[in-house]
């Protein structure tokens, strides 16, 4: 049976989103992380989420988590605050758990597949080159 051994989370919107979106997925106002991740609030979503603290694999996968930052602690679409709150989640099971963050115009959303130097990383993380 395949092994999960690594994985990439690429401006994930583990805590919600700030823009018109059923309320189940909507990111609380004022959110804020502890310094293990854990938000301050959390929607019903993120409370689903948050049960693989108990039964995500321990000690087998290493975490790639890549925000991007244009300005304003953001991409335009995903507050990073949402992005980091992946940390509570499966941090503490995770073999390793890493953050990169990209800043600028290429940062953006929606052009974090077009950003050499994200792909960089990408290759760098799953294939050691």
């Amino acid at each position: 049976m395949p092994r999960l051994n690594k994985i990439v989370n690429m401006a994930g919107h583990f805590a919600g989103l700030n823009f018109e979106v059923p309320k189940d997925i909507r990111q609380p106002q004022n959110l804020k992380l502890d310094k293990n991740g854990k938000p301050n609030k959390m929607n019903a979503t993120y409370r689903q989420m948050a049960k693989l603290r108990s039964i995500y694999p321990k000690n087998q996968v290493k975490v790639l988590n890549i925000i991007d930052d244009i300005g304003g602690k953001t991409d335009e679409t995903v507050p990073n605050v949402s992005s980091l709150s992946l940390k509570y989640i499966i941090g503490n099971r995770a073999k390793s758990y890493r953050v990169m963050k990209f800043t600028g115009k290429n940062a953006r959303h929606s052009r974090l597949h077009e950003n050499a130097q994200v792909d960089k990383a990408l290759i760098m993380f799953l294939w050691n080159k």
